[in-house]
């Protein structure tokens, strides 16, 4: 049985969640706004016969699609990451070496294929394996698998990147 109706809650959660998912997608808070925004208007807008059964995982497929399909120009996931509204900002020093370590973990990402990328984004994003199935457009059976690969190419590039 579909959900009909969502709640404020739910829908705020979700729209909170997709900006911290775009935004660690794409570096960039202005455009991970526009792409939670973007996917919730496309849930809202579907006729309720038509909703999806899983409408977070539904969310965060469209916003994965999104960005794959070049919603932006690559260079704007390029930006030293700007921390997503609402974080404290932290004293200047701390400040500095944890956009140092954001940014060597974007430029390693940025390495891994795009399927790479977002599974170990949702995995961080606390999705469990059938929701990361769900959005990435793989089966649930192979998602420990492809994760634990994705792991292992993260690791030899981060330790390689380190080495430099």
């Amino acid at each position: 049985m579909r959900k009909l109706e969502y709640s404020p809650t739910e829908l705020s959660r979700w729209h909170g969640e997709l900006r911290r998912y775009g935004h660690r997608l794409t570096g960039d808070a202005d455009l991970s706004e526009d792409l939670a925004q973007e996917a919730m208007f496309r849930l809202l807008r579907l006729r309720a016969d038509a909703r999806p059964e899983n409408a977070r995982a539904w969310l965060f497929r469209v916003v994965t699609n999104l960005v794959r399909d070049g919603a932006r120009a690559r260079e704007r996931r390029e930006r030293i990451a700007v921390p997503p509204p609402g974080e404290e900002p932290l004293i200047p020093s701390v400040e500095f070496e944890r956009r140092q370590v954001v940014a060597r973990v974007r430029a390693v990402l940025d390495q891994l294929s795009p399927r790479d990328q977002q599974m170990l984004i949702l995995r961080e994003s606390g999705f469990d394996h059938r929701e990361i199935g769900q959005i990435v457009g793989v089966k649930p059976q192979s998602v420990s698998v492809l994760l634990a690969r994705a792991l292992e190419r993260f690791k030899t590039a981060y330790l390689a990147e380190a080495t430099l």
